[in-house]
């Protein structure tokens, strides 16, 4: 990951050398003065634009795919993904809903961090309600409740101005990481680190939930409860992800299994590998979106390039075995 974020720093379409990355860097540390060896534009380059940037993917990479392992575990299964209750559609519909209303890029990050919390505790109360197998009615639950958002999308696009609203609403729903800022950076890295301070808390706890209710139950661990933190914990890491990158499929499928291959599935490393990973796996993927074509390509298309053939790969080997 440091290795990524080194290059990453040199990269782009306005180089910046080896010994200019490390002398801005360190220019920055408190009692340390340098001869400049960098121009303004490249300093103004350097952090105002790319250091944002490959912050916000490490975050995000982070987030997403700690999230998807967690769901994993904690609904006992490996295709499970961070919008399995609906989060990112909550959020595609809150960010829809603020760009119709003609707010700035702060309004969407909030409106869509607000819905995508909403949806997923209207999953979680009609999951509450209903009966049969909790696990399986909170899945369903958010399959139904994901839906009724997505539709809700869909109509926001068909009465929204098509020279104007329409393609800034298209546009989010592809997820970008363009136009980072550390204001923005700073607000949404409170609840991201909230949720993934729980998660690595509780990550020999999900070992627990992967043995099913009646065995965690012998072992004196509440597995409503602990299911319902884990819950509200990656609920909060994917919304805020969301919200401030639009939508990024994938990473929280693909990450984890990649980890299983190399750590197994004990959640006690399987966590920090997917965190790291995570975060090393978007920033590649970033870097390739902004510097391949002349015009940079929205990352969520690439993410799903790279998921969906994993995702085929994954459905024929368990045929397989």
């Amino acid at each position: 990951m440091v290795l990524a974020a080194g290059v990453s720093l040199m990269l782009g379409r306005y180089p910046i050398e080896p010994a200019q990355a490390l002398a801005m860097l360190a220019s920055q540390v408190p009692g340390v003065t340098l001869e400049p060896t960098w121009t303004s534009q490249q300093a103004t380059l350097f952090f105002n634009v790319r250091l944002p940037r490959i912050m916000l993917a490490l975050m995000v990479g982070c987030c997403l795919a700690t999230a998807g392992a967690a769901f994993q575990g904690t609904f006992q299964n490996p295709l499970v993904s961070p919008d399995i209750l609906g989060a990112s559609q909550g959020a595609a519909f809150g960010a829809a809903i603020a760009i119709l209303a003609g707010q700035a890029a702060f309004g969407v990050s909030v409106s869509a961090f607000g819905f995508s919390i909403l949806t997923v505790m209207l999953v979680l109360l009609v999951s509450s309600r209903a009966k049969g197998n909790r696990i399986l009615v909170t899945v369903l639950a958010g399959t139904m409740i994901s839906s009724l958002f997505s539709a809700g999308v869909s109509f926001t696009k068909l009465v929204a101005d098509p020279t104007d609203d329409l393609p800034a609403i298209t546009y989010w729903l592809m997820g970008s990481l363009t136009g980072a800022k550390m204001s923005d950076i700073a607000i949404a890295a409170i609840p991201m680190a909230v949720g993934m301070a729980v998660l690595f808390a509780l990550r020999w706890r999900i070992n627990i939930l992967t043995m099913g209710d009646d065995e965690a139950s012998t072992m004196g661990i509440d597995a409503r409860r602990l299911r319902l933190f884990i819950i509200l914990a990656a609920t909060m890491a994917t919304a805020s992800s969301v919200a401030i990158s639009g939508m990024i499929g994938w990473v929280g499928l693909v990450v984890p299994h990649l980890c299983r291959m190399m750590v197994g599935s004990d959640y006690r490393r399987l966590i920090p590998a997917s965190m790291l990973f995570g975060a090393s796996f978007l920033l590649v993927v970033d870097n390739i979106a902004r510097l391949t074509a002349t015009s940079e390509i929205p990352i969520g298309i690439l993410t799903a390039f790279v998921g969906a053939p994993f995702f085929l790969y994954l459905i024929t080997r368990k045929k397989k075995v």
